[in-house]
């Protein structure tokens, strides 16, 4: 055991390393890389009496990064400090004020500062009225605990395409999460809550062996009972109470819980700390187009499980709200209801029920004081055509009539509407992933934009972990692309933040070293399952990634054309094969032309000022490339740059000759076409598995957000000529942005 003196200077030595790793100053072991937050935050579980001593150490630290204006430090030692105040058994007062006061400090700083600084100071606020409040939320939502007074849930979705990954990694990480979970049971999470909540109060005076060996003895009646008591107390004290009250609240129960023997008994061992359980983690292989949208059913379950059935199962009137006269089945990412563990939640006022109102048109909709769904639109005067009033006074009109609030909700207050269900969704892989959740993302989107069922009530978070196996995949669907090319998402998003580069992009290769090692039973589940769950609990910052819509045109002039999106990347190449039409046309030409095709370009340049300037060029080239992930951060995201390789002839005495030109240029949107009619391939997101063939144009633009494209199409225009958006259109995002969080978004 370290003197006090010793301890300090250990945990020094292992925040300053973590900083130099920042820096991009490496650890001399190629093997800690990624694992000095691990090791900091298991030292403190093995010892939590360390707690204080980080957290102290972390808040001098950050008051040092803000002297010297080091902000690329602030971020990483605030999550770092904020992971571990959660799980710190005891922290004093006096130590909460000084990070309360850093967190408002940042509130001066530029975004992404000032968002996070005002998310931790709410928190933080929270926390110092009611030690244990954010440790008891965490353990509630992810466990799915059912609890009236904190009605929240999530779930991490763990999804990757045994396709790109060896059955190696799958096999293990399946293992792995499985094994996690089974390792938990409610009855140990409640006990958790119950232990860290009265420690939290009561400090050391608080006899934590006697109060896990009593949880223990009790059956899980009276467990759940004992949960119940605690939960409401620490959730009524952010109420109004003050800390006293708080502390007497809690010591009452911990009385009754333990018999009469006082609080100030507790034998001298020291702070003893209760570990966060691991979330609920669920490992899914993608193997259909689909599954990330529908899931796969619970073990032993033979029929569909959408979110709507398990939603109506207990509320009055679940059905989804129709926006279009078109509407197909219910949306994707609804077979996940049973799995997210849904409860009770604030009942849905049926039509006809008092403060229910309906439209003239006869198409129900619910005013905001009955959680129903609210449009943001400007107001319209008292009385208009077509307006109808519900009983409790709130002016509302149906979205498809372009109706909107012409009043404000009035007393009694009602709850307001949430989405109390979350789903985080991690996909592992390369930018191939990526590119079909890009693909279910937009089909999501556009079930949702006329039928609103799943977003209004599941709030849905994604995450990128970047895998590259060690082995080339014998799968077509890799070739021409190293690991760096096929991880361009992950690499701007640790140019963007450095803690994602070092707590994650440093498990692109360290997954398959452990997936494979013989000891993985004794250290990877304990690892990966842990920076999975760190990223999902403190990632919370998306950053948003522009998705490119694109029109195929095909040879075949009764064929369709074909629309897709990417997020990543697009492809043309000559096609190799060519038709017995294009065989014939190439016999006729009597001069060849060389290597490549005639194409015409067609764009809209991106310029400085922000002014489009279309142009157009005519040229023989071997192939185009169009990548949307910037290579520079500076570079930013939205804009297409593009690569023609153009072949120039040459003619001199030793005969001719033809070179290669790369022109470069970037653009929102451009078209391209093969005047000679000569086909050629497109393939999207670098994925062999999404290649069109016998291409002869193709027309690339950004993505727009389909509930912008429904709403456009009804709204009335003054003249044919109009193109301004007007009424409710011009408030609703009008690109289809993803998101992928991280830890502090885009620095």
């Amino acid at each position: 055991s370290l003197s006090p003196a010793e301890l300090e200077s250990d945990i020094l030595r292992r925040v300053r390393a973590l900083l130099r790793e920042l820096d991009g100053h490496h650890p001399s072991c190629q093997s800690d890389r990624g694992m000095l937050r691990w090791t900091l935050h298991k030292r403190m579980d093995q010892n939590p009496r360390t707690s204080c001593v980080l957290v102290s150490i972390l808040v001098k630290e950050l008051e040092r990064a803000e002297r010297g204006d080091l902000r690329h430090y602030i971020i990483p030692l605030l999550h770092t400090l904020m992971y571990t105040l959660i799980q710190a058994p005891c922290i004093p007062d006096e130590l909460c004020a000084r990070v309360y006061d850093f967190c408002k400090r940042l509130l001066t700083l530029p975004k992404p500062f000032c968002t996070i600084g005002l998310d931790y100071a709410s928190r933080l606020q929270v926390e110092r009225a009611a030690p244990g409040t954010l440790y008891q939320r965490m353990v509630i939502s992810e466990q799915s605990l059912h609890c009236a007074a904190f009605p929240c849930h999530e779930r991490i979705f763990i999804f990757a395409d045994p396709e790109l990954l060896p059955e190696a990694i799958c096999r293990a990480l399946a293992t792995d999460t499985e094994a996690a979970q089974l390792s938990q049971s409610p009855r140990a999470c409640m006990s958790c809550v119950v232990t860290h909540a009265l420690q939290a109060a009561l400090g050391d005076t608080c006899d934590t062996p006697g109060l896990r060996a009593r949880l223990q003895a009790l059956p899980p009646g009276d467990v759940e009972h004992w949960f119940q008591q605690v939960v409401a107390a620490v959730e009524g004290s952010e109420g109004g109470w003050d800390r006293g009250q708080h502390t007497a609240r809690l010591e009452r129960i911990y009385h009754g819980l333990l018999g009469s023997s006082p609080a100030g008994n507790a034998p001298q061992e020291g702070l003893q700390g209760t570990p966060l359980p691991s979330p609920n983690i669920s490992f899914h292989l993608w193997t259909e187009d689909e599954q990330l949208s529908w899931g796969s059913r619970p073990r032993g379950v033979t029929e569909p499980w959408p979110l709507g059935r398990e939603l109506g199962h207990r509320c009055p009137r679940a059905e989804p709200v129709e926006m279009g006269a078109d509407c197909a089945r219910p949306p994707s990412w609804a077979r996940r209801g049973k799995e997210l563990g849904l409860q009770q939640d604030v009942p849905r006022a049926p039509v006809g029920a008092p403060g229910s109102a309906q439209s003239t048109c006869g198409c129900p909709w619910q005013c905001p004081e009955h959680l129903w769904v609210p449009l943001a639109a400007p107001r319209a005067p008292v009385g208009a055509p077509g307006c109808t009033q519900s009983t409790c006074g709130c002016f509302w009109q149906c979205p498809e009539h372009l109706w909107v609030p012409l009043a404000a909700p009035r007393a009694p207050p009602a709850a307001p509407l949430q989405r109390p269900h979350t789903a985080r969704v991690v996909l592992l892989g390369d930018d191939r992933i990526l590119g079909r959740l890009a693909q279910a993302f937009h089909s999501l989107r556009k079930r949702e934009a006329r039928r609103v069922f799943l977003t209004a009530r599941l709030d849905l978070q994604f995450y990128h972990i970047p895998v590259v196996p060690g082995q080339p995949q014998a799968s077509a669907a890799a070739e021409h692309a190293g690991p760096e090319e096929l991880c361009e998402v992950a690499g701007y998003l640790g140019r963007a933040d450095p803690w994602y580069e070092s707590n994650i992009n440093t498990l692109c290769h360290m997954i398959p070293k452990l997936a494979t090692m013989p000891s993985r039973a004794l250290v990877a589940d304990l690892f990966l399952t842990d920076v999975i769950a760190y990223y999902a609990r403190m990632g919370t910052q998306p950053v948003c990634f522009q998705v490119h819509s694109v029109k195929v045109l095909f040879l075949d002039p009764g064929q369709d054309p074909a629309e897709d999106v990417f997020l990543t990347e697009l492809l043309t190449q000559v096609q190799d094969s060519p038709s017995r039409r294009e065989l014939s046309t190439a016999k006729r030409k009597s001069t060849p032309d060389g290597p490549g095709m005639d194409l015409t370009v067609t764009y809209r340049r991106v310029v400085l000022s922000e002014r489009q300037k279309e142009l157009a060029l005519s040229l023989r080239s071997t192939g185009l490339l169009m990548k949307a992930i910037p290579a520079e951060e500076a570079a930013g995201l939205g804009c297409l740059t593009v690569t023609i390789t153009e072949i120039i002839r040459t003619s001199n005495l030793a005969g001719r000759s033809f070179s290669a030109v790369a022109h470069r240029f970037r653009t929102r949107s451009i078209k391209v076409r093969s005047p000679e009619q000569r086909p050629f391939t497109v393939r999207l997101d670098k994925d062999s598995r999404r290649t069109y063939r016998d291409v002869i144009g193709l027309e690339v633009s950004p993505c727009l957000e389909p509930s912008y494209c429904l709403q456009k199409t009804r709204t009335p225009k003054c003249s044919p000529e109009e193109t301004e958006d007007v009424g409710l259109v011009k408030y609703l995002p009008k690109s289809l942005l993803l998101p992928i969080n991280t830890f502090a978004g885009v620095i």
